[in-house]
Formats: C-alpha cells, structure tokens, sequence
C-alpha cells in the first residue's frame, strides 16, 4: 500500500479519530443551552423544513414519544414551531424558529473559529488536500444518506 492509495479502514479509523477530536473542539466551542439530541433535531429541521414528527422520529432513530419530548424542550427555549398542516389539522409539521437558525448561525461561527485556529497551524498543501478529501467524502456521505432516505421512502410507500 503506497502512501497516494490509503486503505478504506486506515482512513475509517483516522475520519473517526479526527470526528471525536471535532466533538471535543466543538464541545469547547459550544454554549449550546441544548443537548446533542436537541442540536441533532435542529439541523434536520434547517434541512426538512415542514417534517412531521414521525418522519424526524424515523431520520433521528428514535421512537416518535422521545422525538416529540425533545420538539417540546426546543419549543419551550423558542427554537422549534409546531404549526398543522395544510392537508390535515391534525398532522403537525415541524419548523426550525428564527430564533432557532440565530442559534445555529452563531454555533457554527464559534465551532469555525475553534477550527480555524488548528486549521492555521497545518502547512498549506496539506489544508489544500484536507478541503479535496472533505469535498469528496461529503459528497459520497449525502449521496449515501439520499438513498437511505430513497430507499425508506419506498419502504413506507
């Protein structure tokens, strides 16, 4: 194995480390008056605008009566809105709150930041190679997650 063509576990093992040393930047970083669920609940919302709770249930891998405990703590801090649906009063869709995007806008500036910091001390080239490699597994990442979604969409069809 030559250094260009890393085996797909040698860098499992390092995204993974690399992924734990993120938590505990980001764990600096973060005045988050959440928990990791709550935050986990934000980011599928800025991205499923008007989900209903089943289908968050389903995405988060939690049971609909925990996924709607955590939408009631989000709800009472003013980062979620709950409003019915158009089709049926009693189906509600899920929205993340102005106050809610505020958060997460600010979050993410502070986690840059703690980011940029280490980022600074890496040598240019290797910067340069990180940003490709990201863009790469990104890009597969969302691409497994959409066919996971596709895939469960037909499954519940």
């Amino acid at each position: 194995m030559s250094p260009s063509s890393p085996e797909p576990d040698q860098v499992a093992r390092v995204t993974s480390e690399a992924a734990e040393l993120l938590g505990v930047l980001w764990g600096r970083a973060s005045t988050a008056p959440v928990s990791a669920s709550q935050l986990r609940v934000l980011f599928v919302l800025e991205h499923h605008e008007g989900i209903n709770l089943r289908t968050l249930a389903e995405t988060l891998g939690s049971s609909p009566s925990s996924t709607s405990r955590l939408c009631d703590r989000l709800q009472a801090v003013g980062f979620v809105e709950r409003r019915s649906a158009a089709g049926s009063r009693r189906e509600l869709e899920l929205y993340l709150s102005h106050r809610g995007r505020s958060f997460l806008a600010v979050l993410r500036e502070r986690r840059e930041s703690a980011l940029e910091s280490v980022l600074a001390q890496m040598p240019a080239a290797r910067r340069a190679a990180l940003l490709h490699g990201l863009e790469a597994f990104c890009l597969a990442a969302a691409g497994r997650l959409h066919e996971g979604h596709a895939a469960s969409d037909t499954r519940t069809a």
